[in-house]
């Protein structure tokens, strides 16, 4: 036989006598095929022993399709129910006098509806398949239901038995009209400057009021302390809560005010899984890394220590398993460098506490005198150290190492890592060891960049010499000159002195030069004359 589970939405408005919400009168609820008469019966089952039937009876040449569905009846627009459809067919045989149906749910008792067929329909249907419905049996959303289908009499071995779910309250007709499933809708709008949600309400419950509050999706959904009733008298049903963080579970949630309500959460900010990476916190005294996750997540955290291209590269056995519990990382170096990689499902994402420097216990410190390049260490607390000669070949990123050193240093005392053997392309790997978690500090020299300490010094050498030399060349010519110049002198004077005619064309075309006007000495006229002897009596003369 084939079981056939669906889901039958039924939108009558059924037509009872009594007051509102009494189940139907069985004429109304049980339903045999057209041409059967049928005496219908309720009540509670209790055990009977069963009969043996003829041979000819078995389950499958009477019982041909049984199916089970969810029916829907309705008063008015918020007010339906759940009922429990059942439509069996059957074979009918002078041997079988009805059918019974029993149903059974947690909690209650075993409720029994029986078909009773009178002997002339048996009589006259003898052999014939007709079919019986039963829609007497109430439901609620999301209820596991027990069906068994016997004959009357109960003959051994000739039921059907099933187990039923009815739909929940996802359904969208439910949630319209089933009031045990009308959880009213939510949009809302986020304002992120001022940090606030705006949250509207429709399709509410009828004449009652609401409840809206803000909360932190977990097992269960935890207040933050934002509430706000809704009155049913409010024109305008709408809210709005300020928020200080957009996290992945803060989620908005209403419920009718009536009790066990169902209730409806919208979270607006479910795609914002990195703002779970904030709130990293170090301890300084007990070098302890902690981080707890705001809302629940499945994902990874590892330490890193970060390239200069931006890629973080794991630290070995760093990686932690996040569900909601804190993680701690013990005995950590707080190193611009170190980082945090938080992964979840194929996107990871890094935070670097110590980025800023402010929490750095040591740095290396680099200076430069006279072309040398000296590096130092300095460590705000005692600690040890491996210090690393190592070389960069061209075109590979690894550094071979040279030689490995280790350091002890002690609070606020510089100690000098110039290693014997450091030359172009060398480079100091500075690791911390006292630590269980500690990133490399690599300072590459720069020597090459520069000239060496020889030929610095040699420079200097050559540059003084040649000021030197030019120096003295300046002063040689300086002296020959004033020489040159006191012998012509001497000359001219001697000369005079002897009646000698001195021709000197020189100094006196520049004596004419400097003579523009007429000169008048010792009462004597002298002409101003370009020619080299009247230059020369003008010299005798005003001596």
């Amino acid at each position: 036989m084939i079981l056939w589970v669906g889901l039958l939405l039924v939108h009558c408005c059924l037509c009872l006598t009594g007051a509102g919400g009494e189940s139907p009168g069985l004429e109304k609820c049980m339903r045999c095929s057209q041409g059967l008469h049928c005496k219908t019966k309720g009540g509670y089952s209790f055990p009977r022993p069963c009969e043996n039937p003829a041979e000819s009876l078995n389950t499958s040449t009477v019982f041909h399709n049984v199916s089970l569905s969810t029916v829907m009846k309705c008063e008015r627009m918020q007010k339906c129910s759940l009922w429990l459809g059942i439509k069996a067919v059957v074979q009918i045989a002078d041997s079988i006098h009805g059918v019974s149906f029993c149903i059974t749910t947690a909690g209650r008792m075993t409720g029994c509806r029986t078909f009773s067929f009178t002997r002339a329909s048996r009589e006259r249907m003898s052999g014939l398949q007709v079919e019986i419905e039963n829609n007497c049996t109430e439901v609620s959303p999301n209820q596991q239901v027990q069906v068994t289908v016997s004959t009357v009499p109960s003959y051994c071995g000739m039921t059907w038995t099933s187990t039923y779910h009815t739909p929940g309250c996802s359904h969208e007709d439910f949630r319209r009209h089933v009031p045990e499933c009308i959880t009213g809708r939510l949009s809302y709008k986020v304002n992120p400057d001022k940090k606030e949600l705006s949250v509207n309400v429709s399709d509410m419950l009828n004449d009652h009021n609401y409840h809206l509050r803000l909360c932190r999706k977990d097992f269960i959904c935890s207040g933050t302390g934002a509430y706000m009733l809704i009155k049913k008298e409010q024109p305008i049903k709408s809210a709005t809560f300020p928020y200080s963080r957009p996290l992945p579970c803060l989620c908005i949630e209403g419920w009718s005010a009536v009790m066990d309500a169902p209730r409806v959460q919208v979270c607006p900010f479910k795609d914002r899984v990195e703002e779970l990476w904030f709130g990293i916190t170090f301890d300084p005294l007990e070098e302890t890394l902690l981080w707890e996750p705001a809302c629940p997540i499945t994902a990874t955290a590892a330490l890193c220590q970060m390239r200069d291209d931006g890629i973080c590269v794991d630290l070995p056995h760093s990686s932690q398993n996040v569900t909601r519990e804190k993680i701690a990382f013990s005995k950590v170096d707080p190193h611009d460098r170190l980082c945090v990689k938080f992964t979840a499902g194929s996107q990871s994402w890094t935070r670097c506490p110590f980025a800023d420097g402010r929490l750095q216990a040591w740095e290396l410190v680099t200076t430069r005198t006279e072309g040398r390049e000296e590096v130092k260490m300095l460590s705000q607390i005692s600690a040890n150290f491996s210090v690393e000669l190592c070389v960069k070949s061209e075109g590979s990123p690894e550094c071979q190492t040279i030689e490995t050193h280790n350091v002890q240093v002690e609070k606020q005392k510089a100690v000098d890592l110039n290693l014997k053997g450091a030359s172009c392309n060398s480079c100091l790997q500075v690791k911390r060891l006292d630590v269980e978690y500690a990133a490399t500090a690599i300072h590459c020299l720069k020597l090459c960049s520069d000239s060496s300490p020889l030929r610095s010094d040699l420079t200097w050498v050559f540059v003084l010499t040649g000021v030197c030399l030019f120096g003295v060349i300046c002063v040689t010519l300086v002296l020959h000159v004033l020489l040159t110049v006191h012998r012509r002198r001497k000359q001219k004077i001697t000369g005079v002195r002897n009646g000698e005619k001195q021709i000197d064309p020189p100094p006196t075309c520049l004596v004419s030069v400097l003579q523009t006007q007429p000169v008048v000495h010792g009462g004597v006229f002298i002409p101003d004359s370009p020619q080299c002897g009247n230059n020369e009596k003008a010299n005798l003369l005003s001596e």
